[in-house]
């Protein structure tokens, strides 16, 4: 199945209008944020080190994700310099997503070191514990006074009186459920995994579409795995692995157990990887998609 260029827009076909992807794969190239109106809140040491209802969401050029910039005066915790660990970033560095750039992007799982900005490294302290928490000030003057924060080294952050996992919420991505009767089959090297016309569709913004299964209608016998991932939208995950024979196909099956409220209609159901499959649908086969986790 052939698939539309992803980059339209660099074509000379003579059309006025913009393909909306496009434009977002030319803004990754920039530092962007945007201010919220949500209350922020965050704990270190199992005390709360920010309170703030000025928070900005910021993305440094390249990354795919935001995170929170928050004033210093709201910040309730001791402010120093630090060594940066890691160079700034070089041209190469990251993943592909060729449906969104044809340059390499940062996804969560770039450390918050590698910079794409100028700026200069800090670090939050608690007193009288050992608690301490990555920052950067950029030297941009739209966030002049601000701080960005690295999420992952925070104990919990809440926005409002909910608390929110891996990173914040982008305010130009989404998620939508929707159940679908087309004819849906997931086959590896000949051998079927899954077979159903009883799916649910998960579209993710800036993600291929998902297919979620019945249990029941899921052919291959699986394996509980230790791995565990998380998502900001839709939870914690867990892992299967499926047996094929005397093979054994490790981490190629998620389910979220209980999802948070945007995924709550795929609560049970079981996703594939089908970057490593072969996903049938009204029996023409797909291209794999290619993704961090292609």
């Amino acid at each position: 199945m052939s698939r539309p260029d992803p980059h339209p827009a660099d074509q000379d076909t003579g059309a006025t209008g913009v393909h909306m992807r496009n434009a977002m794969g030319q803004l990754l190239q920039k530092l962007r944020y945007e201010p919220t109106a949500k209350r922020i809140r965050a704990t270190l040491g199992g005390r709360t080190v920010l309170d703030t209802t000025r928070a900005m969401l910021v993305w440094e050029p390249r990354r795919v994700v935001p995170t929170y910039a928050v004033p210093d005066d709201d910040i309730l915790a001791g402010i120093s310099p630090r060594a940066s660990t890691t160079a700034t970033e070089d041209s190469s560095a990251g993943i592909m997503l060729p449906d969104l750039s044809k340059t390499p992007v940062f996804d969560p799982r770039t450390p918050f070191d590698v910079r794409t900005t100028q700026g200069e490294p800090i670090e939050l302290r608690v007193a009288g514990t050992d608690a301490v928490a990555s920052g950067f000030r950029p030297h941009d003057p739209g966030l002049a006074g601000y701080v960005i924060l690295a999420f992952a080294d925070f104990d919990s952050w809440f926005e409002e009186d909910d608390e929110i996992i891996s990173h914040p919420h982008d305010p130009y991505g989404r998620i939508d459920v929707r159940g679908t009767s087309r004819h849906v089959q997931l086959m590896l090297d000949g051998h079927m995994l899954a077979d159903t016309t009883r799916a649910r569709m998960l579209f993710e913004t800036n993600l291929p579409a998902r297919y979620y299964l019945p249990m029941e209608d899921v052919v291959a016998p699986l394996v509980p795995s230790s791995t565990t991932s998380m998502c900001s939208y839709k939870g914690h995950a867990t892992w299967y692995s499926a047996v094929l024979g005397d093979r054994t196909v490790e981490d190629i099956v998620w389910q979220y157990k209980l999802p948070l409220s945007d995924a709550a209609e795929v609560k049970d159901y079981a996703a594939f990887l089908d970057e490593r499959l072969d996903l049938i649908i009204d029996g023409e086969q797909q291209e794999r998609p290619v993704t961090p986790w292609s």
